[in-house]
């Protein structure tokens, strides 16, 4: 029997009529929060609001990524949560963000990146 292994937990997730973010301040602490959260090691947040209207912000992180992209618009915001390492709690950091956040419909997809199966050789 063949065991899988897998790379990372790559978390996809739509939030419609959700709590809109809004200054680049305050999402840069929504994603630290996030990371804090999802056991891994935040290396740089960078941000950015656009006019008149949205912000988009990523926490790069040693395990990956956790990134946030408002369309207030649309009541909508895309979230994207992408950790490696078996230490690592994707799940929470999107637990975290449905809290603070308070979206009325979640749509979520979870995906595992870099599936093998063990005894598989690569090469």
């Amino acid at each position: 029997m063949r065991k899988k292994f897998y790379a990372g937990t790559h978390i996809i997730a739509d939030f419609w009529f959700a709590r809109q973010v809004k200054s680049e301040k305050e999402l840069k602490g929504v994603l630290l929060k996030a990371a804090q959260k999802a056991r891994s090691t935040p290396l740089k947040v960078s941000t950015h609001a656009f006019h008149p209207q949205g912000i988009t912000g990523v926490v790069l992180l040693a395990e990956s990524h956790i990134a946030l992209h408002s369309w207030p618009e649309l009541e909508y915001i895309a979230a994207d949560i992408f950790t490696c390492g078996t230490n690592m709690k994707p799940k929470l950091a999107l637990e975290f963000l449905k809290k603070n956040l308070k979206p009325k419909k979640v749509i979520m997809e979870e995906i595992k990146r870099g599936v093998i199966s063990k005894g598989i050789k690569l090469k």
